[in-house]
């Protein structure tokens, strides 16, 4: 593997189905893990498959690595059927939680396994090992145990032992989990950044909102082993189509109601400039405010519940007719206190509509 960047392709132009998942339904004996799944994913994109635990993410990419075979459907990568070719033979780059580095073997051992495993030789290997290295800044520790590297350097090293086979795509498994948060938002800016220098089309699974938001081009969130909704992070933020993407996004209120004349009605709740048809209105937290009295197409008030002070915010829950409701406010406002009666203000882009 050579450390110079190849050209990064917009994934807007690539090929939407350079990685393609076709129908695919994966089942443990009679209970289905995921269910009719068709993703399209463009050349250079990362993609990623963001859901709680259970909802088939990870198994979607066990699949794709070639680790589980589905019970029906295909994959095709760059027009190619590798449903059932075996892992080795996929091109397949993958990076697990754990790491799964051989703790005998030095950095630049296990970074060189796998080209041992397809026979290259050990002059060859070392090279590229090496410069895998030196691409995600771990050339000085080549000789080094994973004993005796912290958790950021043993996920560079996974990440380098994937990207030195030269792989078509690359699959990242929860991989910044195991790491403070701290290290964890640091690596998530490297991973993003050298994922954009190489142009390398990426498949990355975590159930951390905030990790798929700042590192994907689209994000697919699913549920029960199904996409719930597909889009890029500003979509599904501003105006996502489900409750269930609105809810898992976090910092979200749904409330059930009907629009009657333009203005959607729930219990003690009311909003001008409603949809036909919409029979839910999504609250974004950190575009709320409370104010002394309602003002603007939104009517709601309550009592507030709690107030939690989290550093550069207040995050506060409020007792509404309607149900619960959240707003996040910069810590520079001054909060109301628990117990207060207050009105709901609501900012540019705090309502939208399902």
């Amino acid at each position: 593997m050579s450390a110079t960047a190849r050209p990064v392709p917009d994934p807007s132009q690539g090929r939407r189905g350079y990685l393609l998942i076709d129908d695919v339904t994966i089942a443990y004996g009679k209970s289905v893990a995921v269910d009719s799944l068709t993703l399209e994913i463009a050349e250079g994109e990362l993609l990623s498959l963001l859901g709680p635990s259970g909802c088939g993410k990870s198994t979607t990419l066990r699949m794709i690595a070639g680790f589980v075979p589905p019970v029906s459907g295909h994959v095709m990568l760059n027009g190619r059927d590798i449903t059932r070719k075996p892992a080795h033979k996929r091109n397949i780059g993958v990076v697990f939680q754990s790491y799964a580095l051989f703790p005998h073997l030095s950095a630049l051992e296990n970074v060189g396994y796998g080209l041992r495993m397809r026979n290259i030789s050990r002059a060859e290997r070392q090279e590229r090992a090496k410069a895998a290295l030196e691409t995600v800044g771990l050339g000085a520790f080549a000789g080094r145990l994973p004993g005796n590297l912290s958790g950021g350097q043993q996920q560079r090293v996974a990440l380098a032992r994937a990207l030195v086979i030269e792989p078509e795509v690359l699959l990242l498994d929860e991989p910044l989990s195991n790491l403070d948060a701290n290290l964890r938002a640091e690596m998530r800016d490297e991973i993003r950044a050298l994922q954009q220098r190489l142009g390398i089309t990426t498949l990355f699974v975590t159930h951390d909102q905030q990790e798929a938001l700042a590192m994907s081009d689209r994000i697919a969130v699913m549920k029960d082993g199904l996409v719930s909704e597909l889009g890029t992070p500003q979509q599904l933020c501003d105006a996502p189509r489900s409750a269930f993407t609105a809810g898992f996004l976090g910092a979200r209120t749904v409330i059930g109601g009907q629009v009657e004349a333009g203005i959607f009605r729930a219990k003690g709740t009311q909003c001008a400039g409603a949809p036909e048809g919409a029979t839910q209105m999504v609250l974004r937290a950190s575009r709320l405010r409370p104010a002394a009295e309602a003002s603007g197409p939104l009517a709601l008030s309550g009592t507030v519940s709690t107030v939690s002070y989290l550093g550069e915010a207040f995050e506060i829950d409020l007792a509404a007719a309607s149900g619960p409701v959240r707003m996040v406010i910069p810590s520079d406002l001054a909060p109301p206190a628990p117990g207060q009666s207050i009105a709901v203000q609501a900012l540019p882009g705090a309502v939208t509509f399902i």
